[in-house]
């Protein structure tokens, strides 16, 4: 998958700065704090989207009705960050669009100077947007998987993130040495009192920032499909009413953690408190939509990059 070109990325920084300039009303230092980036930097592309003529009547951009929807996103269901991708209804790929823009905001925290803990979980869109990162040297951060690197039987889990991340952007690295689930909730209390596992649970529970993946449930989910739940085992819970997982954490449709004895078995980190770091759902697509809306409404996420489908069945359910 090719990379977004610099000259195209910030002509995108240039249309949202716009879009936030002239149709939010929202001032420089606003953009900037919006943006991640200085306020000297928010001015340029302001300029630089009234230079390009992408500023008219309206943002003659595709992505002014993306940034409509995120921000009524944003106002819904008071999020730290939105973004919404636009959709292509004849794409194939549950991960294009969606994995560039995470692939920009994971790059926007790197970016930072001062030293930050990220925290990552696993799975296909997420692999995606790592995949697009542009090699880095952060040695002053440090990443930390949220979920176990070790599949069923026993080999690396091929979604798990950490490594590959670390590889492109050299930063000290922490992962979980568990597997997603464990055989019983009591192998996993002797599990997390391991030294090394307690200071990854620290670690994770510290964190500035979070990217993770939305599962969406059924036979086909991936927690199946990679073996890690047998196809009766999901039956039950969504008997039991989960509607999504994040990390192999199950929820509601409330968005609210099960209490059951899957979530007993879970070896991840918890989600990081939503009141000191900023967590980020990457997902999209029909199947997910139900679980992106249950997280979204429980508070598990404050922050979502989504397609305009997506964005549009979140607004409207």
């Amino acid at each position: 998958m090719a990379r977004r070109s610099d000259s195209g990325g910030r002509l995108d920084d240039a249309a949202r700065a716009g879009w936030l300039y002239y149709v939010a009303g929202r001032t420089q230092d606003e953009i900037a704090a919006a943006m991640g980036i200085s306020r000297q930097s928010a001015q340029r592309l302001v300029s630089l989207a009234v230079a390009e003529r992408l500023i008219k009547v309206r943002l003659d951009h595709p992505i002014a009705a993306c940034l409509e929807k995120g921000e009524a996103l944003r106002e819904r269901f008071s999020l730290k960050h939105v973004e919404v991708v636009p959709s292509d209804p004849a794409g194939t790929s549950s991960t294009v669009g969606i994995a560039e823009a995470g692939a920009a905001e994971i790059e926007r925290w790197l970016r930072q100077p001062d030293p930050i803990v990220l925290a990552v979980g696993t799975g296909r869109t997420l692999k995606a947007a790592v995949d697009q990162l542009p090699p880095m040297d952060c040695p002053q951060h440090r990443i930390v998987s949220l979920t176990g690197n070790i599949g069923p039987d026993g080999s690396a889990a091929y979604y798990n993130v950490i490594f590959s991340m670390a590889d492109a952007i050299k930063a000290r690295h922490f992962p979980m040495p568990l597997p997603v689930l464990c055989s019983s909730s009591e192998e996993r209390v002797l599990l997390h009192d391991q030294p090394m596992v307690r200071s990854t649970l620290a670690l994770g529970a510290a964190a500035n920032v979070t990217f993770v993946g939305v599962g969406e449930l059924g036979e086909n989910a991936p927690l199946c499909l990679d073996g890690f739940l047998a196809v009766d085992e999901m039956k039950k819970l969504i008997a039991e009413g989960a509607a999504g997982e994040i990390c192999g954490w199950f929820f509601d449709g409330d968005g609210q953690i099960m209490n059951n004895p899957i979530n007993d078995r879970v070896a991840s980190v918890p989600v990081p408190p939503r009141e000191t770091c900023t967590v980020v759902g990457i997902a999209q697509g029909r199947k997910k939509s139900p679980a992106i809306l249950a997280a979204l409404r429980g508070g598990l996420l404050n922050g979502v990059i989504t397609d305009e489908q997506s964005a549009e069945y979140l607004l409207t359910h």
